[in-house]
């Protein structure tokens, strides 16, 4: 069990493998944990999956429910203090390019990085990201209301409902199209390659996940579906796999 800690924020995160450092975020919303990773939270085991070719790091989001992740609620900055978490976990391992792939949150969250740190991001895959529908604005709002805010209340006693609304305001309603966290022109001239696997779910917009597959100009898609039927899984890996040995360092 390994941590990070800077100032008031401690952040949990494992290693598993050894090879090109691959960043894994699990899905899950903010309740995000390492465990999300796996069956049946996850569509495949991803740190399993990958760690006999790459140094997989995967950690529980800062104030994840079940995770032991701690940090305060930076209600002005709410997706840039999740994005020093994963950026200073690489520090604290010495890690200075390395790949990323996201589930779920995990796609805002790659963009993100992919605007923040874009000289260390070699290639990443957005598995089943999330998206703003038109029609359900409010949808991850609502979710995290419900969801998250009221559990991490009771466990953290300084932290206020009114903080933690004010906090999933910033996060989704302040900016609530396409990804959140980008623009469509920052997605237009972003040149790091990208594999994305869309979903169709209330959170996992397909048309937003192949509205960004559209624009990047270094973009793959998988088939749709991809989940279902289960056969149809480990084709998917097979293509994360070589997308990812395409992009990866020759040196690595």
């Amino acid at each position: 069990m390994s941590f990070y800690e800077k100032g008031p924020v401690r952040i949990h995160f494992e290693e598993k493998g050894s090879g090109f450092p691959l960043l894994m975020i699990a899905g899950g919303g903010l309740n995000s944990t390492i465990a999300n990773l796996s069956a049946p939270y996850s569509p495949f085991d991803a740190m399993d999956e990958f760690k006999d070719e790459y140094r997989c790091v995967g950690g529980d989001l800062r104030n994840a429910n079940a995770g032991q992740s701690t940090g305060p609620l930076e209600i002005d900055r709410p997706w840039d203090a999740h994005t020093d978490d994963h950026l200073g976990v690489m520090d604290h391992l010495g890690v200075d390019k390395f790949m990323v792939m996201g589930f779920c949150i995990g796609g805002p969250m790659i963009w993100n990085l992919l605007k923040r740190a874009p000289g260390r991001i070699v290639a990443a895959v957005l598995a089943q990201p999330s998206g703003s529908r038109p029609e359900k604005r409010d949808l991850f709002y609502d979710n995290n209301m419900k969801g998250w805010a009221p559990a991490l209340v009771k466990r953290r006693p300084e932290i206020t409902m009114e903080q933690a609304e004010k906090f999933l305001t910033r996060m989704y309603r302040t900016d609530p199209d396409f990804v959140f966290t980008v623009t469509r022109d920052f997605v237009r001239n972003c040149r790091t390659p990208v594999l994305i696997l869309p979903d169709d779910v209330p959170s996992h917009p397909y048309a937003v996940a192949m509205e960004a597959a559209m624009l990047a100009p270094n973009a793959e898609v998988s088939m749709f579906p991809w989940k279902e039927p289960k056969e149809r899984i480990p084709l998917a890996v097979r293509q994360i796999r070589s997308f990812l040995r395409a992009h990866r360092p020759a040196a690595a």
